[in-house]
């Protein structure tokens, strides 16, 4: 019995399996590293170890508990509660044998685990781009069959009808033929999709996907070969310098020869086998028969299925079945230049990475100053110390200061160009806030009292929240004197919410009359053609001057 046949649709199983059975390894190999590590110590570190790896509660009711080679490691770990011996040697042959090679095999393993399983994701893909196409041309078949069958209808319909002219019941005809030539070329274009993903899927579960199954399997049953192995040279590593305490090694060889790849092949098969059978080729749904029944059928519009024309639903069911064994995983991709990031949050990872590196920056320059001033000292008074000494380090230090400054210019020519892109696209609102929150906090900070005019007569309270304070107090023009000329055109190129004293809201794609140019507070004013002006973000603006 294999995993291809038997295991067909537990592909998701079978990965987990797979996982478990390196993580076990992984965890063999840490377990034998963490006991080269105390073999020095006394048994009670032992002890402590083998308290330490085993399960705090009983496993019998778990799964893997069933596997005869996690009860053999369970087994090597109590025995090990016996032992009481302390050798250099036996430490540094576990180390060599167990913790290096085995680790070293289960990086090989983890890489031919990653190629099937992505050897199986790429034939579940091409299965479903095939089935794609079978759903496109199917459900593009039943609409020329429909449209055949109302051009059909209507071309009957003429005919019968004495008062139409031999123009149009022949125009009716033509339209009918051309519909059903166009629902003929449909159908041979469905049969031919059906064939080919019938024939894909056929492929897919008795061929392509049973081989990537069973090198799973196969590679797994080496794996646990492999672990075998493992438990048996770590006895095998004791009984060579400890023949006293061979008793308990016989126990680990015992718990070792216990392990059977098939059998734990088997086990999983009878844990997790659902029983279930592949699906079946899709059948044809034909949607032509309406078209080519005879003149001496009833109701010309009524077609087969209901007695209100509408196609039997149950007709158009589509079967569900268990096709895909396995779910598809995405996965981000990180850039050392967080291109992956959105324009705003980019930027601003630049930046804290620029200030990052300026401030290694510094630190390695201050280094530098004081090295160079040492080595002065030295030079002035031999006897504090040799100035040549302090070469080797004030070269790595320069060497640092380069490396530095080139990371910092290239992540300026990253922030240029996040900044660029940033120009030409919708700016993030993360950066409008912060905008009226830097305009904000330069208005606080000054000491001076000016007079204000706003087109709305209610000042804010004493105790008001900072966050309500005016954006913009300041106006070089009264708003209560006449109005007077635009001296440009704008668009609004994002909505503005001119929720304080001074500002005015506006809409995405509003034309604004331009009544006062930005004098380098980032703030412009603008009139609306529907009357009202205030300040916006010039940020927010496309600006056309007269």
């Amino acid at each position: 019995m294999d995993w291809g046949t038997e295991l067909w649709d537990q592909f998701d199983t079978v990965e987990r399996h797979t996982q478990w059975g390196l993580d076990l390894m992984d965890k063999y190999v840490k377990f034998v590293k963490e006991r080269t590590e105390i073999e020095q110590a006394y048994a009670k570190q032992l002890r402590n170890l083998v308290k330490k790896h085993l399960p705090k509660r009983t496993t019998r009711e778990d799964p893997e508990s069933k596997f005869c080679q996690y009860q053999a490691f369970l087994q090597v770990v109590k025995e090990l509660n016996d032992f009481a011996g302390q050798r250099e040697l036996v430490a540094e042959n576990l180390l060599t044998r167990i913790c290096v090679e085995v680790a070293k095999y289960s990086q090989e393993l983890k890489q031919e685990r990653k190629s099937h399983l992505q050897e199986g994701r790429k034939a579940q893909q091409q299965l479903e781009n095939s089935f794609k196409q079978l759903e496109n041309s199917k459900r593009k078949f039943e609409r020329d069959c429909r449209e055949a069958e109302k051009a059909v209808l209507t071309a009957e319909k003429l005919d019968q009808d004495i008062n139409a002219t031999k123009a149009d019941v022949e125009k009716a005809k033509q339209q009918a033929n051309l519909r059903s030539h166009m629902a003929e070329e449909s159908k041979n274009e469905y049969a031919s999709y059906l064939q080919k993903f019938n024939h894909n899927q056929s492929q897919f579960y008795f061929l392509e996907m049973p081989q990537i199954f069973n090198k799973l399997q196969e590679m797994d049953e080496r794996r646990t070969l492999r672990l075998k192995e493992g438990y048996c040279v770590f006895s095998e590593t004791e009984q060579q310098v400890m023949p006293i305490i061979g008793k308990c090694l016989e126990g680990m060889k015992a718990a070792a020869d216990v392990v059977d790849e098939k059998n734990d092949s088997q086990m999983l098969i009878e844990l997790h086998k659902s029983g279930f059978e592949r699906p079946g080729d899709m059948d044809f749904e034909d949607f032509s028969q309406p078209i080519n029944r005879t003149s001496s059928d009833s109701s010309l519009g009524t077609p087969r299925g209901t007695l209100d024309g509408r196609l039997d639903p149950r007709l158009l069911v589509k079967s569900k079945g268990k096709r895909w064994p396995f779910s598809r995983k995405s996965k981000t991709v990180i850039t050392e230049d967080f291109s992956h990031l959105p324009p705003e949050q980019r930027r601003k990872k630049l930046q804290q990475k620029i200030e990052q590196r300026n401030r290694e920056l510094q630190k390695e320059l201050d280094q530098r100053d004081a090295l160079n001033k040492m080595k002065d000292v030295y030079q002035k008074t031999p006897q504090m110390g040799d100035p040549n000494s302090l070469e080797p380090k004030i070269s790595e230090t320069l060497g640092n200061i380069e490396k530095l400054r080139l990371e910092v210019q290239k992540c300026e020519a990253w922030l240029a160009d996040a900044e660029s892109r940033m120009l030409s696209n919708r700016p993030d609102s993360v950066t409008r806030y912060n905008r009226h929150l830097d305009h904000a906090s330069a208005l606080n900070n000054n000491n001076c009292s000016h007079d204000k005019d706003s087109l709305n007569t209610t000042h804010s309270d004493e105790n008001q929240d900072a966050l309500n304070q005016p954006i913009y107090t300041e106006f070089d023009d009264d708003f209560e004197e006449e109005l007077t000329s635009p001296i440009g055109t704008c668009v609004a190129l994002y909505q503005f919410e001119g929720s304080s004293e001074g500002t005015i809201s506006m809409l995405e794609g509003e034309e604004l009359g331009l009544m006062e140019e930005d004098k380098g507070d980032g703030w412009t004013r603008v009139r609306r053609s529907k009357g009202g002006e205030g300040y916006v973000p010039t940020s927010y603006l496309r600006v056309n001057l007269n």
